[in-house]
């Protein structure tokens, strides 16, 4: 196994962890801990992509768990942001809702022999949300941060749906004879 899908896995396995402490009753360690975790897990996010790409190193086990375990972090973090009350459920339909479609999508095109890329839209969408998670995890009592923490929100969520419809504006056709 090579270290792009070794970073991935690492990635997928930290999840749970990531849970655990953010939503454990552990004070600002719990988050601290959840914080480091996420970070970690975003880094090599970045990381098995660059490599994968740089050194040639690109698998189809790498084309499928890496978004996969994308959507588990990214996911799961929305879930425990909405439980802990830091993010609107309407907000976490969305984020979810286009990680679904997406990925329905993208079966779809395999059907059809269509590999799907990520976009330009897709990684903004990722960056931001990878972000605003940060900033609700730290949760800081400053005045200009819940200002900070509901400008993520916003960014990420109008993101969100502009990567969902680019994604489906560009590949329309993978839909035509699917319905």
């Amino acid at each position: 196994m090579n270290l792009p899908n070794k970073l991935t896995i690492m990635r997928a396995i930290m999840v749970p962890f990531f849970v655990f402490f953010l939503l454990a009753d552990m004070g600002m360690t719990g988050d601290i801990v959840a914080l480091v975790l996420f970070c970690a897990a975003s880094i090599t996010d970045f990381l098995d992509g660059y490599i994968a790409r740089k050194y040639n190193l690109v698998t189809n086990f790498g084309k499928f768990m890496d978004p996969l375990a994308d959507k588990l972090l990214v996911g799961s973090a929305a879930i425990c942001l909405l439980g802990i009350g830091r993010l609107p459920a309407w907000v976490v339909v969305i984020l979810i809702g286009r990680e679904f479609v997406i990925s329905g999508f993208r079966l779809v095109a395999a059907e059809k022999g269509v590999v799907i890329a990520a976009s330009y839209w897709g990684k903004f969408k990722t960056t931001f949300q990878m972000l605003m998670t940060i900033v609700l995890i730290l949760h800081l009592d400053l005045g200009f941060w819940g200002i900070l923490e509901q400008i993520l929100i916003w960014v990420s969520t109008i993101l969100t749906l502009v990567s969902l419809i680019d994604y489906l504006v560009k590949n329309k056709d993978v839909l035509k004879d699917a319905v």
